[in-house]
């Protein structure tokens, strides 16, 4: 019962959070729909953990979609043992990129005072959820080797269930719990999508694509002149 609450249920929960919080919070609020910026408080280490963090995940989000969407033709890439260790290795790498930029802009909300003081709760919440996704995203790639086989046999069709509102968690029943918590967190991060500063991922300013250009001067005050 608790698995289908989990993976059977809560998925939908989620989903249906991020689509119907998120049309509303753009329609009613829609000057908060960015990432609310903190660069200009501080840049430095935003600079060292935003960058790897943003290029990484992205890679790491990809591979995931790709071995969902194409399942078969990711089990032909996998089907020869150089290939399979090469994508191992880089997602390795990958993740602990992610994990080291993410502890980076951790740290930095915790220890700048004025980035603090702009951090909410639901920030907070975010920042946790998505370090425990990386954290245990690595902690299985070192524990569970080849992932990216296993994870066409198991995740793989349980989302696809969840497409077909046909919820077959026995897919994920009998797996270990680390690898349950991970997916049960991916899904708890997209029901915190909508409530955070998550939502400048689908932010697109297509608006700038026909707007007129701008004659920008440079103006300075010349001292003494």
């Amino acid at each position: 019962m608790s698995d289908m609450i989990l993976f059977g249920a809560f998925p939908y929960v989620a989903v249906a959070l991020m689509v119907g919080v998120g049309l509303y919070r753009y329609c009613v609020d829609r000057y908060s729909w960015s990432s609310q910026s903190s660069q200009f408080l501080e840049s430095r280490v935003l600079f060292w953990g935003s960058v790897p963090w943003h290029y990484a995940i992205l890679m790491i989000l990809l591979a995931h979609f790709l071995a969902f969407l194409f399942p078969t033709g990711w089990g032909v890439i996998l089907g020869r043992p150089i290939r399979l260790y090469l994508l191992e290795v880089t997602g390795l790498g990958l993740g602990l990129s992610t994990l080291i930029a993410l502890a980076l802009l951790i740290f930095r909300r915790v220890l700048n005072a004025r980035v603090s003081a702009v951090t909410t709760i639901v920030d907070w919440l975010v920042l946790v959820a998505l370090f425990l996704q990386v954290a245990t995203g690595v902690y299985i790639a070192f524990t569970l080797r080849w992932g990216s086989v296993w994870y066409l046999h198991t995740a793989t069709p349980w989302l696809w269930s969840l497409v077909k509102f046909d919820p077959q968690v026995q897919y994920l029943a009998v797996m270990p719990t680390v690898v349950k918590l991970h997916a049960f967190n991916a899904f708890l991060i997209i029901a915190l999508f909508p409530f955070s500063r998550l939502v400048h991922v689908v932010s697109v300013p297509l608006a700038y694509l026909s707007r007129p250009y701008q004659v920008v001067i440079w103006y300075r005050s010349r001292v003494g002149r």
